[in-house]
């Protein structure tokens, strides 16, 4: 179900789009457009602008990790999976997920598709992320499940994105159409600590924290990821809630390739 995995942590695709009431009219405060009712005359700001933030990100070539995963939804739930995960910047994701003393799976995502190999069942599973966007209803692609990953921003700031200082945190707000993300980036260290996402419309939700953040050549990275993420089923409307840890025990930064084996063998069947 690695596959699962990677369709529900790349539903990152951003923040909530803030509605003004009728009957107000927006004033600007310290540059923070704010709502002001017909009837009163004064204005509030509701958050601090600031210039953007420089975030600490993980830059890799090539990159190994020996991790555990645990997934729990309303139909399935494993603990502490062992996975072996190997990555190729911005090309490839190769998995490999071991049982007691022997492999059970293996997975290639690239970005154009994704295939899971079940070599305990020998089948295989082969798809593309229109595929999976349709039947989650989620925008999927590569990129977002390589930032989870590594602890990256899913989306790269860009000139429009605002920036503003809550608490201990630089909130980066991005819109993306809609759907949209709070990235909250700390103060002390200028990573990415956790993500909230609403899809306006269905108040389907995500969430992503990352914890244990640990050197690595002189960069922070976190070992420890949680996503949660609550949905209204397509099928029945109802909520379908999944929480996906992922827990890191070592991690390579490396500048050559570690290589990526895989092929299905020809007796394998390919499920739908």
């Amino acid at each position: 179900m690695m596959w699962l995995m990677a369709t529900s942590m790349m539903w990152l695709t951003a923040c909530h789009k803030n509605k003004i009431a009728k009957n107000t009219k927006q004033v600007i405060v310290d540059s923070v457009a704010v709502t002001e009712p017909d009837s009163k005359k004064y204005s509030i700001a509701v958050a601090e602008v600031v210039e953007p933030v420089k975030i600490n990100e993980v830059a890799f070539d090539y990159l190994t990790a020996k991790s555990k995963v645990s997934f729990e939804s309303d139909k399935q739930n494993f603990d502490n999976t062992n996975v072996n995960i190997r990555m190729k910047k911005d090309s490839l994701i190769w998995i490999s997920v071991t049982g007691v003393g022997f492999e059970v799976a293996r997975g290639l995502i690239t970005p154009d598709s994704i295939v899971f190999m079940d070599k305990f069942h020998k089948q295989y599973f082969v798809f593309t992320y229109e595929q999976l966007s349709k039947k989650y209803n989620f925008e999927l692609n590569f990129a977002l499940l390589q930032s989870v990953i590594v602890g990256n921003l899913p989306f790269p700031a860009q000139p429009g994105d605002r920036f503003t200082k809550q608490d201990n945190f630089f909130v980066l707000s991005q819109d993306k159409g809609r759907i949209g993300v709070n990235n909250y980036v700390a103060e002390d260290n200028k990573k990415l600590t956790k993500l909230n996402a609403r899809e306006n419309g269905t108040n389907n939700t995500f969430a992503l924290e990352y914890t244990d953040f640990r050197s690595i050549n002189d960069l922070l990275f976190p070992f420890t990821s949680l996503v949660m993420l609550n949905v209204k089923s397509l099928q029945d409307g109802k909520p379908a809630n999944t929480k996906i840890t992922l827990k890191h025990s070592r991690v390579d930064i490396q500048a050559e390739s570690p290589g990526f084996p895989f092929s299905v063998p020809s007796g394998y069947t390919r499920k739908l």
